[in-house]
């Protein structure tokens, strides 16, 4: 080895004679070194056709009214569809009242006598008493479900409109209702002068709803009329007694923001004709007998109102639910007493 560094030194040192350093080359089996990945952005992983319609919705949001039908999309969007669980109606439909009482009353004529000549419609004042009215008994006696309901609608209009303003729309809610019912009262009653009211309220998209209703209404026998029933002990205020298409019917006129096609959209309102039926059936005041009802669903934009008719078949299914109804107030208040006394 010595004599070959001896040879290279000599070579080295002669004239015309180089030798070069040969080079290190290396190996490397790792992709790493030979070529280094750009560092990719992980917002450009994002899929952002999939989700540009949330995206729009976030961003459009602060410049969209609320309205409580599109609070329920929001919810439909984070939580998905609202899943409603039905109790068993089985149950339900087997219990008996225990306070059975006839709807109809056999000691009384369905019309008044067609000879005599014809009277204006009855006007009975509610007096104030102890006794229960329907409005309150069924109020008292709401389902769980009903009351959820009615207590989230609360809840997201308050939020929406705030604690005042929710109480402004309430306000004006049940001021419509009642100008509604005074034109109507006028425009029914025989001896009505349109003149002596207010114009603006016929000129109301409730009243212009009812139009084709109102032609089919005659033969009006009361209006907001009160009923008590003696037996079961309970008293109301019904809207109009009068013929929708030649039957004799109780007729409750109702306001509404949204469709109610279907009679099942109209909540508890059977159950509130069904009691005044049975309590006027029953009411020495009234010497006529009613087999039938009608609840009138009217809408502020004028759009035709809904009727749904009851006849004796269906009057007599919900007068089943509301003497239950009627029964469930009863325990409970005797159970507040209890309690009281306790």
């Amino acid at each position: 080895m010595k004599a070959f560094q001896t040879i290279c030194r000599q070579l080295r040192s002669s004239t015309g004679f180089f030798v070069e350093p040969t080079r290190h080359v290396y190996f490397s089996t790792s992709a790493y070194s030979c070529s280094r990945k750009k560092k990719l952005n992980p917002y450009e992983e994002v899929d952002q056709g999939k989700y540009s319609a949330i995206v729009r919705s976030v961003l459009s949001f602060k410049g969209r009214a609320q309205t409580p039908e599109s609070l329920f999309e929001e919810d439909n969007l984070l939580y998905g569809p609202l899943r409603k669980c039905k109790p068993p109606k089985q149950a339900e439909e087997a219990r008996v009242p225990g306070n059975w009482f006839p709807l109809l009353s056999s000691e009384r004529n369905v019309k008044p006598n067609a000879t005599s000549e014809p009277t204006l419609p009855l006007k009975i004042p509610l007096q104030k008493t102890v006794t229960p009215s329907v409005t309150r008994v069924l109020q008292q006696t709401m389902t769980s479900e009903q009351i959820f309901y009615l207590e989230r609608w609360k809840q997201r209009m308050t939020l929406e409109l705030g604690e005042d303003g929710f109480a402004e729309y309430s306000s004006n809610i049940f001021l419509q209702g009642k100008r509604f019912h005074e034109a109507l009262e006028s425009i029914l009653s025989p001896q009505g002068n349109l003149k002596e009211r207010d114009e603006n309220l016929f000129k109301s998209g409730y009243i212009e709803s009812v139009q084709h209703i109102l032609k089919d209404v005659s033969g009006v026998r009361a209006l907001e009329s009160a009923v008590q029933h003696k037996t079961l002990k309970y008293v109301g205020l019904l809207d109009c007694v009068a013929e929708y298409q030649g039957k004799l019917c109780v007729i409750d006129w109702k306001t509404s923001e949204k469709p109610k096609p279907a009679i099942r959209n109209t909540f508890d309102n059977p159950l509130q004709v069904v009691a005044y039926i049975g309590a006027m059936n029953h009411d020495t005041n009234y010497n006529f007998q009613v087999q039938s009802g009608l609840i009138v669903v009217a809408y502020k934009d004028g759009s035709p109102a809904h009727p749904h008719f009851m006849d004796t078949e269906l009057c007599s299914q919900y007068w089943v639910k509301w003497l239950l109804r009627l029964e469930e107030y009863i325990k409970q208040e005797k159970s507040q007493n209890i309690q009281k006394s306790d």
